[in-house]
């Protein structure tokens, strides 16, 4: 029997951040140190393999101290460590030392591939003989082919891109072409028979896999529908603040959670669309929702979002930057990645951790380096 992927929760008290941060001795916005993200983004990562790695097959604890029956992470953290390992890799002074990382990460994700479906997709945990599989989540494979695109742009690997591009039809298998249900279109969450939800998160990062392979091609049916799917979202889920909601289901019931990563992957696409078609529009909205993001969030409230939530963010947040010249969007991510990083590191280990009752999550682990690795990779001024 397979191993059912649980609902996406977490567990960590949003409060209890905030209050750690206030109490912890240090300002809530410290002194930025842009100059030690690359020796921080490293640290990290030698944290994160000494504690979760798992080389004999190439994958990963899903949690350290280890808690749980299973011997292996989840998808979803698996693609969090893709992302990480990625991010070392384009940073332009250590990057070439971590190009063997990524082909240790190619390698570990096979085991999660799942090809007796149709479309082929990642399962949500390891497939036989290391685990039971579980259910396709159309998200988790968005991560993932995200990551395979920018594998491609490094090493000119073109069994990423094929493989990113099997994920697309994948994303596009999943949209819901029943016009009775309310908010018709969408890719679902999941295939999984509990859940029948289109979510933002479903949708915004599909439709900058999309827009990717659109760069890369310029074929116009990856545009078209890449469109179709960031107008769903715009559609159904844009909330009265300029900020989107997470998912709506097929009777129209709204879950009006704002995410920071929803808000952060319709600013992507956003900047995206800009660049494939030169509509102005595209990057007026993307700055509108930056805007409004940061607003929303603040110096507080951004607190209160997983960590790798966040880091899926600030990557949209850059992505502006690159286009926008707003210095505001990186000194703000810098601000927090200074703050998580004095406020929540544990110093002896190098492992992160949100709350003291638990173990820290893979997924948290490996934003911190993502969010470190990525300011050090951004070599604007």
């Amino acid at each position: 029997m397979s191993t059912p992927k649980p609902v996406k929760t977490f567990r960590f008290v949003a409060l209890s951040i905030v209050v750690l941060l206030m109490t912890s001795g240090q300002s809530v916005w410290a002194k930025p140190n842009k100059n030690q993200n690359a020796e921080r983004a490293e640290a990290a990562y030698q944290a994160l393999q000494t504690y979760f790695y798992q080389p004999d097959t190439k994958l990963y604890s899903e949690n350290s101290p280890h808690a749980g029956n299973n011997q292996y992470s989840y998808v979803w953290p698996y693609a969090g460590t893709m992302q990480s390992t990625v991010a070392l890799a384009n940073i332009p002074a250590v990057g070439e030392k971590y190009k063997t990382d990524i082909q240790n990460r190619l390698d570990g994700l096979a085991a999660y591939w799942n090809d007796t479906k149709t479309p082929a997709g990642y399962d949500s945990y390891v497939r036989a003989p290391l685990g039971g599989g579980g259910d396709i989540f159309y998200d988790d494979n968005d991560w993932i082919a995200i990551e395979l695109i920018k594998i491609y742009r490094i090493t000119g690997d073109i069994a990423a891109l094929d493989r990113a591009k099997q994920i697309f039809e994948l994303q596009v298998s999943g949209w819901d072409t029943d016009a009775s249900h309310a908010c018709p279109g969408g890719v679902f969450w999941t295939q999984a028979s509990w859940s029948k939800d289109r979510n933002t998160v479903s949708n915004a990062p599909a439709a900058q896999i999309g827009l990717y392979l659109y760069e890369i091609s310029k074929d116009t049916y990856y545009l078209d529908w890449a469109k179709k799917m960031y107008n769903w979202v715009n559609d159904c889920m844009l909330a009265p603040n300029g900020l989107y909601w997470d998912h709506i289901d097929l009777n129209g019931n709204i879950n009006k959670t704002q995410w920071s990563y929803n808000q952060g992957t319709m600013i992507g696409a956003s900047v995206l669309l800009y660049k494939a078609t030169g509509e102005k529009s595209y990057l007026n909205k993307a700055v509108s929702i930056a805007d409004a993001a940061l607003k929303f969030y603040g110096s507080s409230r951004l607190y209160t979002q997983p960590i790798i939530f966040n880091s899926i963010f600030f990557e949209n947040l850059l992505l502006l930057d690159d286009m926008n010249k707003k210095s505001k969007y990186k000194d703000y991510i810098q601000n927090y990645a200074d703050e998580v990083w004095t406020t929540l590191r544990n110093p002896q280990t190098g492992v992160i951790e949100i709350d003291p009752n638990r173990s820290t999550e893979l997924l948290e682990q490996a934003a911190l380096v993502t969010i470190h690795a990525q300011l050090a990779a951004d070599t604007k001024k």
